[in-house]
């Protein structure tokens, strides 16, 4: 399917609360809640991992259809310690998210997230089915060793498209050409004690994945990074969790989707997404009966597209009529 029609974001509203909760080892996360409090739950999980909320997130939403609950995931955004990698896995993020619906008494609520965040969606519905009523996600991330090579690799798809940029992207690896690599060769200097060759490091990180997430990218390279907080979690934390595999099994999301086979989603992908292939998504509306893939013309990974946020906020007023219809 491809969608044409197009929508407005709503208005910006403002968090009606928002606090810092601890969890473990050290970490707390801040959590914000917005829209209608007796409203369908749905839980905002940001990309990355470690890009942290944005404030239009919440605009995605019809405020009065939803309680709009959003966090920044450990080491992200306002959560603390920042950027920090210990005690940093996708399991733990899992137990995280876990809590945050214990603590709201949440009984179940729609998974919303784009990127990273639509992998971490995929992962949170597989391990806690019954607290899902359904999922909207964008760009998806299957973390299989194809997804990886697609963004990082010399010969993987993105590389192939920019090849101009991926020449500088691998100038602070040395000119490493292969996800494994690579991705050793960025960690090594993010976690390093060379703080000036850290933030280049950083900055050439962020940029990479900037210039290749935009369809029609308008901007100068000194706009694309603009936010060195943001940039500083991003990388590293994208770096940590690559490295690691996302801490899952090879296929683990297609091999474990029967778990969440008859719950209804919206997966959203542009056609043109350079970041996260489009046979990803193609792939998980295959195995997914209760799915539905809308395929975005004239777009590629950024949410904020303007196609991409119109089907987004389509997407999510229909799954709240749809849950409203048959509850």
């Amino acid at each position: 399917k491809v969608v044409v029609l197009m929508s407005e974001l709503y208005p910006a509203i403002k968090p009606f609360t928002s606090e810092m909760f601890p969890v473990d080892n050290g970490h707390s996360l801040y959590l914000e809640q917005s829209g209608n409090p007796k409203g369908i739950p749905v839980l905002f999980l940001h990309g990355g991992p470690g890009a942290g909320l944005f404030s239009n997130y919440r605009r995605f939403f019809d405020p009065q259809k939803y309680w709009i609950i959003g966090f920044d995931q450990r080491g992200s955004g306002q959560s603390t310690p920042f950027g920090s990698i210990e005690c940093n896995t996708t399991q733990e993020l899992l137990n995280d998210i876990k809590q945050i619906r214990e603590y709201l008494g949440v009984r179940q609520w729609v998974l919303f997230g784009g990127s990273w965040g639509a992998t971490l969606a995929l992962l949170a519905a597989i391990d806690s089915p019954e607290t899902v009523e359904g999922l909207v996600l964008r760009g998806s991330f299957l973390a299989r060793r194809e997804d990886f090579d697609w963004y990082l690799d010399e010969k993987g798809g993105a590389a192939q498209l920019f090849p101009d940029y991926y020449a500088e992207f691998v100038l602070p690896a040395d000119g490493a050409l292969t996800t494994h690599t690579l991705v050793d060769a960025y960690y090594k200097l993010f976690t390093g004690s060379d703080e000036v060759h850290k933030m280049a490091a950083i900055k050439a990180w962020c940029l990479w994945e900037a210039r290749i997430s935009r369809l029609h990218c308008k901007m100068q390279d000194d706009e694309l990074v603009p936010d060195v907080h943001r940039g500083i979690s991003l990388a590293i934390l994208e770096c940590h969790y690559i490295k690691h595999q996302c801490f899952i099994e090879p296929h683990y999301i297609l091999n474990n989707i029967n778990k969440i086979n008859h719950i209804p989603a919206t997966i959203i992908h542009g056609r043109y997404d350079c970041v996260c292939k489009i046979q990803g998504a193609y792939a998980l509306n295959k195995a997914w009966s209760a799915s539905q893939l809308t395929i975005v013309p004239e777009s590629g990974h950024s949410a904020n597209e303007p196609k991409i946020t119109a089907a987004l906020c389509l997407a999510a007023t229909a799954m709240a009529n749809f849950i409203k219809e048959n509850k």
